[in-house]
């Protein structure tokens, strides 16, 4: 393992540019890795053998890379030095010299949050540790004498249990008349424009069980009306186990179809930005950044997940009729797998249209879904007895 003097990258904030071009023609640096780290160029570190809090941001930012490389989504490499730095810097030590109390005394006082949160940070955590462990352990042994151990254990590891809470979606009839009722109202808006955007958007949600995350980036020259029966679109799907963003298509159906063409058709040049641009989104933010709107660029930034939620809460407050009251991006995936499944599509095509790579992750999706196995039984019955009276010259 090299020692890091030889290195030519470092978290330690470089000195400013000239305005010229360097002068031993070397590029920029990539940026963009993370929020905590802005490198405006490659150079040289030299990181003297007491310096401890530039090693410790090297090694940061070299776990990002090996992510990248390993191909995880830039939104995820954002997030996963994140508790280190948090915890870290509570303390005012490098991470290598915390110690499991100090760990359990942060998350159970002030870094206390929400059992999922704190799992998914000490996950983090742990991952950065197994990442120092590998690559660093005798570097570290030698330049600040530390063993490297990670401060979660066996015993303040958190074990994920499952998720018990039940998600019961509105029945199809309620959501039939909660998108009848919004889209009704969509005259009488304040902004037409918007208002159409987001009912558009949640219409197609719900018929084509995207998340949220997948369908607010979808452009507009990703939508192939050519492909299938009544057209689909290309979403950028979750990615599990370190594989990055998986690329699948989602399906529009007739209904879906019929819909998005009158919102391309009649809404989308409504918007400030340029249609017609192959960058352009399929769902255009109304709101502009002002360094965005100074460079007068044809082609707005897409409306964010946390905006389609807010929307699709007020909608659902003022049109959702029914028991259940509150309505959300994924509880309208929810409705999605269910109402399908209890209309006759087969497990197997509701996996195929969530775009599960586990049909027992799409089951829990279905777990709300009426089902009657004494009817089942007397139709698979009744089937088999049907088969046999047609076949008869076949029984021997």
């Amino acid at each position: 393992m090299a020692e890091l003097s030889t290195r030519p990258l470092s978290l330690v904030p470089p000195p400013p540019e000239p305005s010229h071009a360097p002068a031993d023609g070397r590029s920029p640096a990539v940026t963009g890795l993370a929020d905590v780290v802005t490198l405006q160029r490659r150079r040289e570190a030299e990181i003297r053998d007491g310096d401890e809090d530039g090693f410790f941001a090297d090694t940061l930012l070299e776990y990002q890379w090996a992510r990248d490389v390993a191909g995880l989504a830039p939104s995820t490499l954002e997030k996963l030095v994140k508790p280190v730095i948090e915890v870290a810097g509570y303390y005012g030590l490098s991470a290598w010299r915390l110690t499991p109390r100090q760990v359990d005394k942060y998350f159970a006082g002030p870094g206390k949050r929400a059992s999922a949160t704190v799992r998914q940070k000490l996950n983090r955590i742990d991952g950065y540790f197994a990442f120092l462990e590998q690559r660093y352990r005798g570097e570290l042994a030698r330049r600040f004498g530390v063993a490297v151990e990670s401060p979660v254990d066996p015993f303040n590891r958190p074990g994920h249990r499952g998720d018990f809470g039940l998600r019961a979606p509105p029945s199809a009839r309620d959501l039939q008349e909660f998108f009848g009722s919004w889209r009704q109202s969509l005259p009488d808006a304040r902004k037409v424009a918007v208002a159409c955007r987001n009912y558009t958007m949640a219409k197609i949600a719900y018929i084509s069980g995207v998340r949220a995350a997948e369908l607010c980036p979808v452009k507009i020259r990703e939508v192939s009306w050519e492909s299938g029966q009544w057209g689909r679109f290309l979403v950028h799907g979750k990615g599990a186990n370190g594989s990055g963003p998986r690329q699948r298509e989602a399906y529009l159906f007739s209904e879906g179809r019929e819909l998005l063409w009158w919102y391309v058709e009649e809404i989308r040049s409504l918007f400030t930005d340029d249609p017609e641009h192959p960058e352009a989104p399929l769902w255009p933010s109304e709101r502009l950044p002002a360094a965005v709107e100074a460079l007068n660029l044809p082609v707005a930034p897409a409306v964010v997940p946390s905006t389609f939620r807010k929307a699709l809460q007020t909608a659902a407050s003022e049109h959702l009729p029914g028991p259940a009251r509150e309505l959300y991006p994924h509880l309208l995936r929810h409705a999605c797998a269910t109402h399908n499944y209890e209309a006759g599509m087969s497990l197997w095509e509701v996996q195929k249209l969530l775009g599960h790579s586990w049909t027992t992750t799409t089951v829990r999706y279905i777990a709300t879904a009426h089902a009657d196995p004494e009817l089942a039984s007397r139709e698979s019955s009744n089937q088999a007895a049907q088969r046999l009276l047609v076949d008869k010259g076949n029984l021997r």
